[in-house]
């Protein structure tokens, strides 16, 4: 039987990542200005420049380190199935 604690481990970090992911576009996004500006403010249109590109990026890794969290969320749960499976069908063979 395979011990499984150490990759439930490295799940748990990740997700511990994926939350706080989550609450630095919160963050940046409750600074973000919706209003449009055209012209006049080069420095807001700058400032809105950035933080659309720092909110792309922080979206890029979300949604790639959610879709990870996910599928080894997943293969865990497989393997660990597996796993209880085996050791229940050994126990009527005894």
């Amino acid at each position: 039987m395979t011990n499984l604690l150490p990759y439930a481990i490295a799940w748990a970090v990740l997700a511990l990542i994926v939350i706080g992911l989550a609450l630095y576009r919160r963050s940046i996004s409750a600074n973000e200005d919706d209003s449009i500006h055209l012209s006049g403010g080069v420095a807001a249109v700058s400032e809105q420049v950035d933080t659309a590109k720092r909110l792309e990026m922080v979206d890029k890794w979300g949604k790639v380190l959610t879709v990870v969290l996910a599928v080894t969320g997943l293969v865990l749960g497989v393997l660990y199935g597996v796993q209880v499976w085996d050791a229940t069908s050994k126990i009527g063979l005894g």
